[in-house]
């Protein structure tokens, strides 16, 4: 008994020695909450740093998920991720110890999730074996892959007017009502991509299930990953969805793959961001959004596009929508500066059953002269022309005020008019690869 009590002791005094005692916490600092307003908490008591998450004890013993977005002196600001019910005075705040990360892999493919990487569908827990950054990352500017290949989307208008090119980040902008996530289930079921992210933000619940069910379909659940934060989840769960969906499809294009990231919407989240700043007390500047929003929208639409892998591409399409159908919205006007193109969904395309509403005298892609053709980019500035040369006559010839002979482009403009509005239009069921729409709008414009 003597040599085995000297072995344990031996064995004890070992263990203390590789235990660093001074690490090891005496106590738990707890917080209380002192206050609650609007989306907005204020705790006290421990110290707390922004962006740390934290949990709220709330009356019926229950845990409410919140993370720091603020401080003033000995308070700290608290938003939850979800709505908050059940809190009282002196609630104790106790801020999160687990270090867990999210883990991702090739399971997450046909999978959705909440802003915090939680399955939302029911199928069991996500596996992975890769951690995933809680952040999207930033690419040096100088070590990005040119975008030089054309992506295939599968509109005809877009691929033959406005060529997109794999690296590209576009707006699809207009109103509401107009077209703009029909438009987007077309783009995701026609694209040619190794994985597709599909980030719906702030948009209503009933679209959710319809776009799984109508745009994506079976087949292309398989290679997508949906991010999903709807209308009635907290501004501060729609921002952490939009980066989600951001920090998703960086990881797969590191890898090599190429990924389409589709955003419904930008709006959206730029909505979140100010809600979150208005609760801090940030001054509105234009048209009720404080200038951080501003300065956030340029980072995460930097974090898309392509990386420092040449064999993977982050393609990205944002909608965009105009209050008003006022295409000087802020969040529109800002958008469009900080994106590589933008296609305007147009109101009066619409009414007359042009569809997709592609105002392409509007629209612009600024990498198209990058990856299509010198023939293929003089039809398209031709078609254009025509299209120009048309709208100044089209409310003359109604009225029989039009007289032909007078000038041949615009009567050549005329007479294609019928063939051209036939080409841009198209079924929301109906493919269109990118060479035969090249080919079709060389033989429209011979």
């Amino acid at each position: 008994m003597t040599g085995m009590a000297a072995s344990l002791s031996h064995s004890l005094a070992d263990s203390l020695r590789a235990v660093e005692l001074g690490a090891v916490p005496v106590a738990t600092p707890t917080g209380r909450l002192v206050g609650a307003q609007g989306l907005l908490l204020e705790a006290s008591g421990c110290r707390l740093h922004t962006g740390q998450r934290c949990r709220i004890e709330t009356v019926d013993g229950e845990w409410l998920d919140a993370q720091v977005v603020g401080f003033r002196d000995k308070v700290s600001y608290l938003m939850p991720f979800k709505k908050a019910t059940g809190l009282a005075t002196g609630a104790r705040v106790l801020p999160a110890t687990d270090k867990a990360e999210l883990m991702i892999g090739p399971s997450w493919m046909g999978r959705m999730v909440n802003g915090l990487g939680e399955p939302i569908d029911g199928l069991g827990r996500l596996g992975g074996d890769q951690p995933l950054a809680p952040a999207p990352p930033r690419v040096n500017p100088l070590k990005k892959t040119p975008v030089d290949e054309p992506l295939d989307v599968g509109v005809r208008a877009i691929n033959a007017m406005l060529t997109i090119g794999k690296g590209q980040r576009v707006g699809l902008m207009a109103g509401s009502g107009v077209g703009k996530s029909v438009l987007l289930g077309l783009i995701t079921r026609q694209t040619v991509a190794d994985v597709v992210v599909v980030g719906l933000i702030g948009e209503r619940n009933r679209e959710v299930r319809e776009f799984v069910e109508r745009s994506l379909g079976p087949e292309g659940l398989k290679r997508a990953v949906l991010v999903v934060a709807p209308a009635d989840d907290s501004p501060l769960m729609r921002v952490m969805a939009t980066e989600l969906c951001h920090a998703v499809a960086a990881h797969f294009r590191d890898r090599g793959q190429n990924v389409l990231l589709l955003c419904d919407s930008l709006t959206r989240y730029a909505m979140a961001l100010r809600e979150v700043a208005l609760s801090l007390g940030e001054p509105p500047a234009t048209r009720g959004y404080p200038p951080s929003v501003f300065s956030n929208m340029p980072q995460l639409v930097e974090s898309a596009g392509n990386g420092e892998n040449p064999q993977g591409s982050m393609s990205a399409i944002y909608t965009v929508l105009a209050e008003g159908d006022d295409q000087q919205d802020p969040v529109v006007d800002s958008a469009r500066a900080i994106l590589d193109g933008h296609i305007v969904l147009t109101r009066e395309l619409a009414e007359r059953g042009h569809y997709p509403a592609i105002d392409i005298a509007q629209s612009i892609s600024r990498c198209m002269a990058q990856v299509v053709t010198p023939e293929h980019t003089l039809a398209a500035r031709k078609l254009k022309a025509a299209l120009a040369r048309h709208a100044r006559v089209r409310d003359l010839i109604p009225l029989g005020a039009y007289v032909p002979g007078a000038d041949p482009e615009t009567d050549r403009a005329v007479a294609l008019q019928p063939h051209i509005e036939t080409f841009l239009c198209q079924g929301t069921r109906e493919g269109a690869p990118i060479d035969n729409c090249i080919d079709a709008l060389k033989a429209i414009m011979a």
